[in-house]
């Protein structure tokens, strides 16, 4: 965890290194509200400073999905783009949201317009919920 805001050069205090945990914790999304509930104690603006800071310097991610809550979740390093092109996929039995990552990267234009992020969200079945 130190190395990843020594790498984003983002100093290392106790609280971002508190929220930095929280994410660590938990393999989906996860809401804002969820982050708060987990901190010991915490300043609200300063913590949304750290969200700002953690996705302009690509440690996490923002998934927004019409009507709910906004999510974050833990962003994947690739050499080559800072974002990692994958899907978001909402379970609509257990309600959890899943980055998957793609097999291919689906490339897409526009004429007259340069995409640098394609956001794709699906909803179904997971696969937890579909064995059940």
């Amino acid at each position: 965890m130190k190395n990843t805001l020594k790498n984003k050069d983002i100093s290392q205090t106790p609280f971002r290194r508190d929220v930095l945990k929280i994410f660590n914790s938990h393999k989906n999304a996860i809401p804002l509200s969820v982050i708060e509930q987990e901190l010991s104690s915490y300043n609200r603006v300063t913590l949304y400073r750290t969200i700002k800071s953690f996705i302009e310097k690509n440690i996490i991610h923002e998934i927004v999905i019409s009507g709910e809550e906004s999510k974050y979740a833990l962003s994947k390093e690739n050499k080559d783009t800072p974002y990692q092109q994958h899907i978001h996929f909402k379970c609509r039995s257990c309600n959890i949201l899943f980055c998957s990552e793609l097999d291919k990267a689906i490339t897409i234009s526009l004429e007259k317009h340069k995409i640098e992020r394609l956001d794709i969200q699906a909803f179904g079945i997971c696969n937890k919920c579909n064995i059940s």
